[in-house]
Order: C-alpha cells, then structure tokens, then sequence
C-alpha cells in the first residue's frame, strides 16, 4: 500500500483528494495547520456549506468507509523537524502539497496578507523539498500549482505550452542554438508570485538531487461535490463565494441565485481556465501515477479542460436564467482589460482524462445547490474587497 501524504489535507482541494485517495485504497495522512479555517473568522467570512471540524470529518470517514485518515495539525512552513518525523514514521512515498494560501485577492489585501502568503507558500515549499532530501529523494512530490504564473494572453496568438518553450540562443557571432527554458513568468498577484518562485525551487531541487516533482498548473476550480464527498453531509467540500476567496462561477451563481445583477469586473473580455473538481481529483491520480520519466526535469502538466471569458460566464448564466441581470463594475484587479487563452493540456488528455465540461444543466446544478443553503449566504461578503 503506498503511503500518500497530503499537506492542506483539509482545503478546498486536499479534503475531496484524501477521500478520493483513500477510498482507492491509499494511506492517507493529512498535514494541517487549519490556517484557512482561521482566515474564514478573521475576515468574517462563512463556508455556504456548512464545515464540521477536521475531527469529525475524519470520524465520518471512518463510520461511512471503515477506512482510517491519519491526521498531523502542522504547520509545514515552520515545524520542520516535526514534518520530517511525519514523513519518515509513515514511510511516505508521495506527497501532495496543497498547503498553500490559495487566493490572489486575499494576497493582495493588506501587507499583513501579503507577507503571511509569502512567509507561508514559500517557507512550506522549500521545507518539503528540504525534509525530502533528508528522509529519501526517491518521494514524488505533486504539487498544485496554477496557470496564472503564464500571465494571462502575453503573447498573443500563441498556444500556451506545458511549463516549457523551445526557444534559439545567440552566441554572440551570430550563431543560434535550440534549447528548452520554463515558461517565463508573468504573476499577477503575490499568491501568483509565490506560485513561480516555487516553479525555481523546483528547478532547483530537481536537478540537484535528482527528486521527481510534477508541478500542476491547474485552472479555476467548479463544482460543488465529488463522489466521496457525497457520501455524508457531514463529509461536504467547502464552497466559497467571497469576493477573497470564492470564484468568478461560484460569485456569479450566488448573485443569480440571490436574486442579484451579475458583478462583470472590468469589460469581461478577460479570459480564463476551468476545470472541474472531479477532473481535478482525476489529474492528481493521473500524475501520481505518472511520474516524469525524464532524471532532473520537473514534469509540467496544465491543469485544464475549458476556457471562457467573463462575458461567456455571464450569459450562460443569463440564458439559463431569463430574470438574470448583468452589471459592469470597475474591475479591483490590475489585468488586461481583454486577453486571449490558448492553453494545450495534450498530457492529461493522451493519458486518458475524460473531461467534464459547463453547460446549463451544470449551472443548474449549482444554482439548486446554492438554493439548498441559502440561508447561510451573506450578501455583503460578495462585492470585491480587495483592490490592486
């Protein structure tokens, strides 16, 4: 039995990725600060589902499967020793580093935030490739990473590669070598910034010890539950509406539901990445499965199975909606008011992802869903509150 260890194990992402994992038969332990937890009070803000503690999440687990998640509450970013004792008392094989602070906003608003998410991502990175080395190089490590670190239409009518470009040299008398670099980096906020410092750490601890990472460049997140998730209330994945941490779908749908015009930021010419949480659930398996095969080079996978633009958002969720009302507002974000995006993810797909895609009877979905908890939903948490 492989021994997976899952950094954020409690998260958006690294909660339905522990069922899942456990339920194909892993041994899962969770790493854990509950640091996303305490953001939640301190910004005033509610999961609209509702969240037991990790502890009975763990306990329902076992109830509903019989099947056990080991638990660590660790703070990867500065109990180092600690996480070196995790990881060689259970005799890990892979780990999953989910236990970044995940939101761009959240990371742009106050120096508080912003420092927080450079201490936290960059610390909680190196220390894992760190105790890597000290326990065993032969660890996978998988790490969630975004496609924002491209930039978002930088060079326009191009295909955005997977993590590297063939690119020519000049050696100075004219003369011009083929080789191959990381895609350069374009962050658009310090959460993205973490995200390509990462990528050099990466770089780094692969071609020096020779560890095999796969970092994924995953889009935008949608959809509410997975199949583990499902199993029992008390097992429901957080959904996120907050103009900090919640999504561009999941804001829009929330506003439908509400009874609210649709907040476009900007023109809504901005185009963006998805892909859907089983999907994503489905990329981690592919990859843990799928370790590079090429010694000192970090394997790049985008993480991706659509884009839309903010308009296409919006008027799909209008056409699914007749009273749905859209307004433009200035838009918090330093971007480009109208961008292109091309993205290949042949990788995923030559391994077999079956991709689920949006259309009405998903946004339909979601918007009964959202109805089911409505009473949890805090309408003035929705409007952007963080600017750059």
């Amino acid at each position: 039995m492989s021994n997976v260890l899952i950094v954020g194990g409690d998260g958006f992402c690294g909660w339905p990725l522990s069922l899942r994992l456990s339920m194909k038969g892993y041994n899962v332990i969770i790493v854990d600060n509950l640091s996303r937890r305490k953001i939640d009070v301190d910004l005033g803000y509610t999961s609209l589902t509702p969240i037991v503690s990790i502890q009975e999440r763990l306990n329902t687990w076992k109830d509903v499967t019989n099947k056990t998640i080991s638990f660590y509450l660790l703070d990867v970013s500065k109990e180092y020793e600690r996480l070196v004792s995790v990881i060689r008392e259970n005799k890990i094989n892979t780990i999953i580093h989910l236990g970044e602070q995940r939101a761009a906003p959240y990371s742009m608003k106050t120096r508080t935030t912003s420092r927080y998410t450079v201490d936290n991502n960059l610390s909680g990175t190196h220390n894992i490739l760190s105790a890597i080395v000290e326990v065993d190089c032969s660890i996978h490590m998988i790490h969630l990473g975004t496609m924002g670190v491209y930039g978002y239409g930088v060079v326009e009518n191009s295909i955005i590669p997977e993590g590297y470009v063939n690119v020519k040299m000049d050696d100075g008398a004219g003369n011009y070598k083929d080789t191959t670099i990381l895609h350069p980096s374009y962050p658009g906020s310090i959460y993205h910034l973490t995200k390509t410092q990462d990528a050099l750490f990466f770089q780094f601890y692969a071609k020096n010890w020779n560890i095999k990472i796969t970092d994924l460049h995953q889009g935008i997140i949608w959809g509410m539950n997975t199949r583990e998730t499902l199993l029992d209330e008390r097992l429901i994945n957080r959904f996120d509406y907050d103009s900090d941490y919640g999504t561009v779908l999941n804001r829009f749908i929330m506003q439908a539901a509400s009874k609210l015009p649709l907040t476009v930021y900007g023109t809504g010419e901005q185009t963006r990445a998805f892909i859907h949480i089983e999907n994503s659930m489905d990329c981690v398996e592919l990859a843990m499965q799928n370790p590079g095969k090429e010694p000192n080079k970090v394997e790049i996978f985008n993480q991706v199975t659509e884009t839309h633009t903010l308009n296409t958002l919006a008027e799909l969720i209008q056409n699914t909606f007749n009273d749905v009302v859209i307004n433009y507002i200035d838009n918090p974000r330093k971007e480009m008011k109208s961008n292109q995006l091309m993205v290949s993810n042949k990788k995923f797909k030559n391994l077999g992802l079956n991709s689920i895609l949006l259309d009405e009877v998903a946004i339909k979905e979601i918007y009964n869903f959202i109805i089911k908890y409505n009473s949890n939903i805090k309408i003035n948490n929705i409007m952007p509150s963080s600017k750059w």
